[in-house]
């Protein structure tokens, strides 16, 4: 496979956001190989509501990630050792290649707001680090907010405050809230959400009582992961959605204010409510297992 290109880099870091939005209670706010792309990161500007498809990445239309740029925890801006890049054949057709070798991800210059996510994604055959023999892992991180990196009080993290669409083996489909600081404050971002689930449990079940999660309190789950999960490599349970390694995986994931569904495979496997983020960046993660996504779009609601 041949590499083509790589995201370019900011240089600017992000607005800060006020009080209230720390708290959670006010909604939240790619490059050819041989050309230089201005380093701009984030634009700044207000989220777009798409009104027709936005094409992040298509190898149709899009074959580059100048609609990226880079995070990485140990490199910030910089990526030295080409984790993320643009790759000639996968299957007959260009990919986008997250080779996992750092933790971090390419995240959208633009913040976006209501809207459904498409991609497909499969997984590849190369694991890093502490988690060369786990579970491979990976996700997409929706409305980020804030500075880069600031999971960590220092901004020294590979994550953004956000909702994460959770992409790992037996667990694809989990919500992860992720938690957030802002520079100047010590009160952290604690995104929050409504799920339907049973009591003393946090497993969506249509079935349940709607029940308020704060971020820092653990996973919430699809409604089929195993309960006896092992972080394993190329775990798989029995009531799986998720196609087996090496296979391409269809992901929808419909955000409309504080309310997201998610889809694997053409299967629903989680919804929630109510959330405190309702807009923002998207980063899709590198983290130890190599991944390919071939299609992300973003497309208009529907009534």
């Amino acid at each position: 496979m041949s590499l083509t290109s790589t995201p370019s880099r900011p240089s600017r870091s992000l607005p800060n956001l006020t009080a209230r939005l720390r708290r959670g209670v006010i909604p939240a706010l790619a490059l050819l190989a041989s050309t230089a792309f201005a380093d701009t990161g984030f634009d700044g500007k207000p989220a777009v509501q798409p009104d027709q498809p936005v094409i992040l990445y298509d190898g149709d239309k899009v074959n580059d990630l100048s609609q990226f740029y880079t995070w990485l925890q140990e490199h910030k801006y910089e990526d030295p050792n080409r984790v993320f890049t643009v790759v000639d054949q996968v299957d007959g057709a260009p990919a986008i290649r997250i080779s996992g070798q750092d933790w971090g991800g390419i995240v959208t210059r633009q913040a976006y707001k209501n809207y459904k996510l498409v991609l497909e994604f499969r997984w590849g055959t190369v694991t890093w680090g502490n988690r060369k023999d786990r579970a491979r892992n990976s996700g997409v991180l929706l409305h980020c907010i804030g500075e880069d990196g600031n999971y960590r009080a220092d901004f020294n993290a590979p994550w953004i405050a956000s909702v994460e669409y959770e992409i790992l083996q037996g667990r694809t489909g989990d919500i992860i809230l992720v938690s957030g600081f802002e520079p100047g404050s010590s009160d952290p971002i604690l995104p929050r959400l409504t799920m339907q689930a049973q009591p003393e449990d946090r497993y969506w079940d249509p079935k349940g009582e709607p029940r308020e999660f704060v971020s820092r309190k653990g996973h919430l789950h699809w409604y089929g992961r195993d309960r006896e999960w092992k972080d394993e490599l190329d775990f798989y349970g029995d009531q799986e959605v998720e196609k087996p390694t090496g296979e391409w995986n269809h992901v929808e994931a419909v955000m409309k204010d504080g309310d997201l569904t998610y889809y694997l495979n053409g299967v629903k496997v989680m919804e929630g409510t109510k959330g405190t983020l309702t807009e923002g960046r998207l980063l899709f993660q590198s983290e130890g297992a190599e991944i390919f996504f071939r299609k992300i779009e973003l497309h208009p609601l529907t009534p």
